[in-house]
């Protein structure tokens, strides 16, 4: 058996090395003429680095990364509501990481070339669609520079990991639409700073009707005066709505005015913001849960199956979970259309929950908690207005919705 893979982002790499490990052979077609490090930041839980450091990663990711200890949520005028500890901070035996998209990505093409063998990587091919019969599937190309057709591929099993604007998503769900847009959108930076708080800290401060913060430090001692790179995304309620764009530069205009007061003892927001190289601006989108990822020998993975807004951290979680599932299916099952369909049996209900929750209940939603309790006013004891337990019951349930409840997680070896 063999399986070609649709996208060399992070979830088509993670699955040729987890195929890699359980000895089946696969090939990457990626649409870019090169895959460089591109993009800002993002969190690998505990429930993602477990099967990472499965990988024999964890010494490349602990160089690149930043070990998160813990997050930290605020409201707009900088008072703490709720502090709790993360990774291996809270007891777990796997750490949780913040780490640049780019130098992620980077490691793991990296270990793909070592491992499987540059011949296994092909870009600038641009899948266009799919066939099948009973004994193979094939995947239609063209060249990404010239448009040209190139040759059909073939194999026992293709798995499309080329994001939410997957062609083999459209073949698959033609009467889709567009991506669901939720209201917010989003501008995102990297800012070089000495460290703040503890140094290793997640923060959520704000709320959406009002402009919402997440900051979280990406790189560590960036250079000689001890500054690390500092990933933040802005988040404001607004109806403009543009198709979305990884590339597309914002406008400070349309966002740094929410923000002008947020000078904490802690942090200076707008300096920060005006100090970063750039800021994208993308709309915060999803899509809502499928009925279906796979059709006989073909199947979807990470973002090309489950989008989902970025409010909990989670993302590139799931579609490494997606590739452990699939992978020891694959592995384990004589007939890979069973296997496949296994495959969507276990993840599409566990991560449809996932897409579900972090529209309305991610662990930001203590910061939409506390606004309205507020009525967007300062408090002067956070106890009253929202006890700690109900705070702490906020993100626990969050981590069971997600996978990564600590004690689970454990128990699951």
């Amino acid at each position: 058996m063999d399986v070609l893979i649709i996208g060399g982002g992070i979830g088509g790499l993670t699955l040729a090395l987890t195929l890699h490990e359980r000895g089946i052979p696969c090939r990457v077609f990626e649409m870019a003429p090169q895959i460089k490090a591109v993009g800002v930041g993002v969190n690998l839980l505990p429930h993602s680095t477990k099967e990472l450091i499965r990988l024999g990663l964890e010494s490349e990711l602990a160089k690149a990364a930043v070990a998160t200890k813990d997050a930290a949520f605020f409201n707009r005028f900088g008072q703490l509501i709720h502090r709790e500890p993360l990774g291996r901070a809270a007891g777990y035996d796997w750490p949780q990481f913040s780490i640049h998209r780019g130098d992620l990505q980077m490691i793991l093409l990296a270990a793909v070339e070592q491992r499987l063998g540059k011949d296994r990587i092909h870009t600038g091919w641009q899948c266009t669609g799919f066939s099948q019969d009973a004994q193979q599937a094939t995947a239609q190309f063209r060249d990404t520079v010239t448009g040209a057709a190139l040759p059909d591929q073939s194999a026992a099993v293709i798995v499309a990991c080329d994001g939410i604007h997957s062609a083999i998503r459209k073949q698959m769900h033609p009467q889709e639409g567009e991506p669901r847009y939720s209201g917010v959108n989003m501008w995102r930076g990297v800012t070089r700073m000495q460290p703040i708080l503890s140094g290793a800290c997640m923060v959520r401060a704000g709320w959406l009707s009002h402009g919402k913060m997440v900051i979280y430090p990406i790189r560590n001692d960036i250079d000689a005066a001890g500054n690390q790179l500092m990933n933040w995304v802005a988040e404001i309620e607004t109806p403009v709505y543009r198709k979305r764009d990884w590339s597309r530069p914002g406008n400070l205009d349309d966002f740094l005015p929410a923000f002008a007061d947020w000078q904490f003892d802690w942090l200076d927001v707008p300096k920060m913001i005006r100090d970063a190289d750039m800021a994208p601006e993308f709309p915060m989108v999803d899509q809502d849960p499928l009925d279906h990822w796979t059709e006989g020998r073909v199947t979807l993975l990470g973002d090309a199956a489950h989008p989902m807004v970025p409010r909990g951290s989670n993302g590139a979680g799931q579609a490494i979970i997606d590739c452990a599932v699939l992978a020891d299916l694959l592995a384990e099952t004589k007939d890979p259309v069973d296997a496949l369909k296994a495959y969507e049996a276990l993840r599409l209900p566990a991560t449809a929950q996932v897409v579900l929750t972090n529209r309305t209940n991610p662990p930001d939603a203590i910061l939409r908690e506390v606004f309205e309790r507020t009525g967007d006013r300062p408090f002067a004891r956070i106890e009253d207005v929202i006890s700690p337990a109900e705070l702490t019951a906020i993100t626990d349930r969050y981590k069971k919705v997600a996978g990564y409840d600590r004690e689970k997680l454990k128990a699951a070896g």
